[in-house]
């Protein structure tokens, strides 16, 4: 039997590759017809996500799923997260033309490409092959409706959304039941330089095959019911796709057995975790009012702390040799009894186990599909890209979370003039671990329920998963 032979092109960050990866699993696990190449790209830096990759080969078990690392491509010093990834996406075209037509064989037939939405551009790498692209959504049907608005607004209304950048009104939007205040927009709208090519992108994705969501219909039915009124492609919300078993990744870190020893030893929902995501740091100020913050909430805690990058670098974070460097002095001997702080954090797991009771997190799509999918209420503090407007959406119009600072803001650079007080830090602790039976709980809880039985026979997402399938054998060329 010729395979049908899907190209996957994910973003090499985490939280974008690991859940097209499992993806590609859940697509070759469901149709004998398909099998997958993945691509992975390098970044110019040593990450974790190196590891990640090299693992992959030994704890993917189909044979349906290959995996083809790129060569490193040096990127010039200096440059800023906004030009960095344009850069980097076109200088890797080369290498995925050399390697895609190497795939070609008696028994797979190319049948596409899957492209993460951070590689958009990779389409004209799928012309050059006469197949068409399928976009991999790794946020919110609603962030997808609100990135279709904005361009629609500015090439069909002439609306230059950049003037929303002075954070004043709100704007209506389809995607939601509730205005939208613009202070929640992404920055990368509202500035010029950085702004056209994200339109262009959403442009682009107009004209793909279809968009694949890692949503599903029941978390957010009234932004899916939306976006064909907002002109997106046909759209397969198949999600939450999440990596919970996270063996690759634990080993990409090493460790994280201890942390589940201790949680062991904790009682039932009285740990609040606290964590960030890949790229989530503060300076040593917002970490003193954090430190404070837990020391007088009294509640028992899990802190992901992680030292900042170099200010001018592109790189990754790296855990702290010695977390005393940055921490109130003698913090880590008054909490020695009710508190830990760690490096890098086995999330899934983490949240999975039943001491927690509280999430107060970044607000990262995969995050929240994670925190949802264990029933684990949440407080908001986003802090770049669109999780200003992910926690809008999780607090207000879905009520699923609580807020810590939900217009908190990071500049490219990674930095913020802001800093979120002790008292405003306890205080959204104290309400997300105290509110013991509320309706945000009761909600948290109804979504857990529906995000386990959507995927399975009968659910929204297995059917539409299914429909998937079908659309890329009829799209064949």
């Amino acid at each position: 039997m010729t395979l049908a032979e899907l190209v996957f092109v994910p973003y090499p960050g985490m939280g974008h590759l690991v859940s097209m990866v499992e993806m590609a699993k859940l697509l070759v696990g469901c149709d004998p017809r398909l099998s997958v190449t993945v691509l992975i790209m390098k970044l110019p830096f040593e990450s974790n996500v190196g590891s990640y990759t090299n693992s992959l080969a030994t704890t993917v078990a189909s044979d349906r799923i290959r995996f083809i690392h790129l060569p490193r491509e040096k990127t010039e010093a200096g440059i800023c997260w906004g030009n960095f990834r344009a850069h980097f996406l076109e200088s890797n075209k080369p290498h995925i033309k050399r390697v895609v037509t190497e795939l070609a064989d008696s028994t797979r037939q190319l049948a596409g490409f899957v492209l993460d939405m951070l590689c958009i551009t990779m389409i004209d790498v799928a012309k050059e092959f006469g197949v068409p692209s399928y976009v991999f959504y790794a946020s919110s049907a609603a962030f997808l409706g609100l990135m279709l608005h904005l361009q629609s607004l500015q090439d069909k209304h002439h609306v230059d959304i950049t003037e929303f950048k002075d954070g004043a009104g709100e704007l209506e939007f389809p995607g939601f039941t509730n205005p939208l205040p613009v202070k929640v927009l992404p920055p990368v709208v509202l500035k010029t330089e950085a702004a056209r090519p994200v339109l262009e992108h959403i442009r682009r994705m107009r004209a793909t095959k279809g968009i694949i969501i890692n949503t599903f219909d029941e978390l957010e039915p009234h932004a899916v019911r939306s976006l064909t009124s907002l002109g997106a492609p046909k759209v397969y919300p198949v999600g939450p796709i999440l990596n919970l078993k996270g063996k690759a990744e634990k080993k990409a870190h090493g460790g994280g057995d201890d942390i589940i020893e201790w949680l062991d030893e904790q009682s039932h929902s009285s740990v609040v975790f606290l964590c960030f995501g890949s790229w989530g740091s503060f300076d040593k100020d917002q970490v003193k009012e954090i430190a404070s913050a837990l020391e007088q909430s009294g509640h028992h805690f899990l802190w992901s702390l992680r030292r900042p990058a170099t200010t001018g670098k592109v790189q990754l974070l790296r855990d702290y040799t010695d977390p005393k460097e940055v921490l109130p002095e003698g913090f880590l001997d008054r909490t020695s009894g009710i508190g830990r702080v760690i490096g890098w954090a086995p999330q899934a797991a983490i949240l999975a186990h039943p001491a927690i009771g509280g999430f107060v997190s970044h607000c990262g799509w995969n995050s929240i599909l994670e925190s949802i999918w264990f029933g684990v209420a949440m407080a908001a503090w986003p802090m770049y890209s669109e999780q200003q407007f992910n926690a809008f959406e999780l607090v207000m119009e879905l009520g699923l979370a609580s807020e810590i600072k939900m217009d908190y803001r990071m500049d490219s650079w990674m930095e913020s003039d802001i800093v979120v007080t002790a008292d405003e830090i306890k205080g959204g602790i104290r309400k997300l671990m105290e509110e013991t039976g509320s309706e945000r709980r009761k909600r948290v809880k109804d979504a857990s329920e529906k995000s386990r039985k959507t995927l399975v026979e009968g659910g929204s997402s297995y059917f539409s998963l299914g429909c998937l399938i079908e659309d890329i054998i009829k799209n064949m060329p």
